[in-house]
């Protein structure tokens, strides 16, 4: 049967999935299309000028960039998409044209025909609306059926013109056209006036055929009769299904004391709350910087992994969130002994029980996330933390990845620290948990060898072994030596966790899965569950003089001057400050510890 979905009508139509200038298209087609509709679609797409010259390139079964350019190449691509069974055909689309037949167009880089290499902003053409996936932090309904959209992660679709919501399994059956935003900032179609509630009589011939009448707001009517209209909830302050209240904190609660880090989006600082003199740590992200979907996405997993952590001893915890008009702000445990990488740095390696004692911690916060449905993803020297006692808590949830419950629930996203992204992100198969324990056996490789076994860039004299593409390759397909100076049961668990097959690797199998970590001769020495109870003396303390101590803090960070780039009102005037709604949280346990204090 071929992979061809039935629209409303009963015919066959075909995904196209478009790629250009950064974003991706979702538009269907019907399996007889000509050549010229194909290509005055593209055109439309890709809001192409009529004398625009263009490529297209359709990628085949193995993973090849085809171009179409007659009714034949095109018909060969529906062909191959029929008897593949495919779900979808993926074309790229270039606004130029090869200088001679057979030869890459300008800019055209190979590297984007890699599954994940890249990522795109998918968007979904119907009858003029350009629908992206969002996630939606108020009560919203689905323009198409009236019933309220929900759900977790990014639940329905909105377009980005006229911000119509509809639920992802109506966008297609959507006949309302477009109406683009006029002058005075307002919509032809009332319904579309950034109201999430749906209008009381909105005839659905609006929504599902184009036309109709269009009412008045809709009020809800409650088993007594009467009718009471839904208050907007943005401006409805309560406490939050986490048991923390809304608002709660601010920027002025804080003294701002030291930065102590600095990523590719994000600043670190450590802060005392001015209540309680309690010292914490305060993750600062500029909301220009979240510019998609996407980024919002990774940002409430963030937080939400912060919440499921914040019980767990190996574990970072959140204290609490809020944000002003130009930044979020995470306010987070506050670790004292500085991370992996800063003792690593100085220590160059280190001996078997040191090594195993961490490792040991690791896998326990590893398998407290696992349990709750969340894959890490960004396990790395970096984001070890040593507390004052010599305990290890992994931090940074940005890349986490949430909801993988069942056995049927995979991620596919191509992401990671390219030294630690296991060999089944980069053939851009799915998977679970399995990426977590290969990164942790590169750690552990750092740990006891004092260098990663992918450790080449920058070694060769040839410039075409210094660069990603070649890392990526030798983790597919090198073998890894172990240095003779490690131990025999040292070599065996490491061989576990770098098993290039993660169907046999450590850790990974469906029922001894984390028992088989647990009983692995390298952990004899370990007794699991004084070490959970942190009950085992750590191999190293981390020398503190005071709280405010910042020897295990890199001096790059540690010499940066405490202040704020100022606003630009300009830019803070281009955010949709609706896409932060309910970002703010408190912590009630670490609340009710400073009442106590």
């Amino acid at each position: 049967m071929p992979a061809s979905m039935k629209n409303e009508g009963g015919t066959d139509e075909i995904r196209l999935k478009c790629a250009y200038n950064g974003d991706v298209f979702v538009k269907y087609i019907g399996p007889g299309i000509s050549l010229e509709r194909f290509q005055s679609d593209m055109r439309e797409v890709c809001s192409f000028s009529e004398t625009q010259q263009f490529t297209v390139k359709w990628v085949d079964e193995e993973g090849d960039p085809c171009t179409i350019e007659h009714q034949e190449e095109l018909d060969e691509a529906i062909r191959l998409y029929e008897v593949n069974k495919d779900s979808e055909i993926n074309i790229h689309v270039f606004p130029s044209v090869p200088t001679y037949p057979g030869l890459p167009c300008p800019g055209e880089d190979k590297s984007i025909y890699r599954r994940g290499a890249r990522r795109w902003r998918k968007q979904y053409l119907v009858n003029g609306h350009i629908f992206q996936a969002k996630r939606f932090n108020r009560k919203a309904f689905c323009t198409y059926c009236m019933d309220r959209i929900w759900g977790l992660g990014r639940q329905g679709f909105k377009c980005t013109n006229c911000k119509l919501m509809v639920h992802k399994k109506c966008h297609k059956a959507i006949r309302l056209q477009c109406d683009r935003k006029n002058d005075v900032g307002g919509y032809d179609n009332q319904v579309l006036n950034g109201n999430t509630i749906p209008d009381e009589g909105l005839d659905l011939r609006l929504a599902r055929t184009g036309t109709g009448s269009r009412g008045q707001r809709r009020h809800l009517v409650h088993d007594s009769g009467d009718a009471q209209e839904i208050d907007d909830p943005i401006n409805d302050v309560r406490p939050d299904a986490q048991g923390g209240v809304r608002g709660q904190y601010s920027l002025n609660d804080f003294e701002l004391i030291r930065v102590i880090g600095r990523g590719s989006y994000a600043k670190v600082l450590m802060v005392e709350l001015k209540a309680t003199q309690r010292i914490y740590a305060m993750k600062i992200i500029k909301k220009s910087l979240v510019n998609d979907d996407e980024d919002i996405d990774w940002i409430q997993t963030e937080k939400h992994v912060f919440e499921t952590a914040s019980n767990y001893p190996f574990l970072v915890g959140l204290h609490s969130c809020f944000q002003n008009e130009s930044r979020l702000f995470f306010v987070i445990e506050f670790v004292r002994g500085g991370d992996l990488m800063f003792h690593m740095q100085r220590m160059r390696k280190l001996n078997e029980d040191h090594a195993r004692f961490y490792a040991a911690e690791i896998s326990l916060a590893l398998h407290f996330l696992h349990e709750r449905g969340i894959i890490y993803r960004d396990l790395k020297l970096d984001n070890v933390l040593l507390d004052h006692e010599g305990h290890i808590k992994l931090t940074d949830y940005g890349m986490c990845k949430e909801g993988i419950k069942r056995e049927n629930d995979f991620a596919s996203t191509f992401c990671g620290t390219p030294n630690y992204i296991a060999p089944e992100i980069l053939r851009g198969v799915d998977y679970r948990f399995s990426v977590d324990w290969w990164a942790l056996g590169v750690l552990l490789y750092e740990m006891l060898a004092g260098h990663s076994p992918f450790d080449i860039i920058g070694q060769s004299d040839n410039p075409d072994e210094n660069c990603e593409d070649y890392l990526f390759q030798a983790i597919l397909e090198k073998t890894i030596r172990i240095p003779r100076s490690i131990s025999v049961k040292a070599q065996s668990v490491l061989k576990g966790f770098l098993n290039k097959n993660p169907a046999e690797r450590l850790g990974c199998h469906s029922v001894t899965g984390f028992t088989d970590i647990r009983m692995h001769p390298f952990f004899k020495a370990i007794n699991w569950e004084l070490l959970e109870q942190k009950q085992l003396t750590p191999p190293y303390k981390p020398k503190l003089d005071t709280d405010f101590d910042f020897e295990h803090f890199d001096p790059q960070f540690t010499s940066e001057p405490v202040c704020f780039t100022p606003d630009d009102p300009k830019i803070i005037g281009k955010i949709d400050q609706s896409e932060f709604e309910g970002f703010e949280y408190v912590n009630p346990l670490l609340m009710s510890m400073e009442d106590c204090v």
